[in-house]
């Protein structure tokens, strides 16, 4: 149980930081602020809960772990619970926190940093589009996470691999989704904004757990496992 608050604190961190600066702060400081406020609120997450339960903070990420051979099934959805329990509590959180500005919110029109494609979203890139990039960006995610996390990987230096990589990640994919490789990230705020946001949150449940599977697999058949 243990494991499973700290995979609910660590969701919250992050989807709370990174939704929260795209939507309050997000005409103050671009794309690289908003990839930096992912990037590094899961490095402190990974510090701060990853002695506890490895701060997956990502149903693919743990979908991915789990593929790999390195977590039992019922873990892995104890995890899930964990995430997408934190991910739609900061969703929450940030839609109390928007509604105190002056001249009010809409949540419906301005949103809540949901994730999306098409017209109207961002560089309005097509459904094909955003299915290639969120299956190949959480296949590299992952890759960099079961690589950073394995016996023979440096100690100490995942957290920072990790979060480099999702810093990555938002620079180049945020005009083409809003960037999830992440179920939990993408849920909460299409939960609240609904609308659109609901009708397309499905991609970003099934894409990026494709992805991980894929790279769960890889080092499970030792493809990509360190001899």
């Amino acid at each position: 149980m243990k494991k499973y608050l700290a995979e609910l604190v660590g969701t919250f961190i992050l989807v709370l930081f990174g939704c929260g600066t795209a939507v309050v702060a997000g005409d103050k400081v671009g794309i690289l602020g908003i990839a930096f406020a992912f990037g590094f609120a899961l490095i402190a997450a990974a510090y701060g809960i990853g002695p506890i339960s490895g701060c997956h903070i990502n149903p693919a990420v743990s979908l991915g772990v789990w593929a790999a051979g390195r977590m039992k099934t019922a873990e892995m959805l104890g995890y899930w619970v964990g995430q997408f329990i934190g991910g739609i509590l900061a969703a929450w959180v940030l839609s109390i926190l928007v509604s105190g500005v002056g001249g009010g919110y809409n949540i419906g029109v301005s949103g809540l940093g949901q994730d999306g494609w098409g017209a109207g979203y961002q560089g309005g890139y097509s459904m094909g589009s955003a299915i290639v990039f969120e299956f190949v960006a959480t296949f590299i995610f992952l890759v960099v996470i079961l690589g950073s996390t394995q016996k023979s990987a440096p100690s100490g230096f995942a957290g920072l691999a990790i979060g480099i990589t999702l810093v990555v990640i938002h620079i180049f994919g945020i005009h083409i989704t809003g960037v999830s490789v992440n179920p939990a990230r993408s849920l909460g705020p299409a939960l609240l904004v609904g609308g659109k946001a609901l009708a397309q949150v499905w991609l970003f449940l099934v894409v990026p757990s494709m992805g991980g599977l894929v790279a769960g697999l890889l080092f499970r058949s030792h493809t990509l496992e360190a001899d």
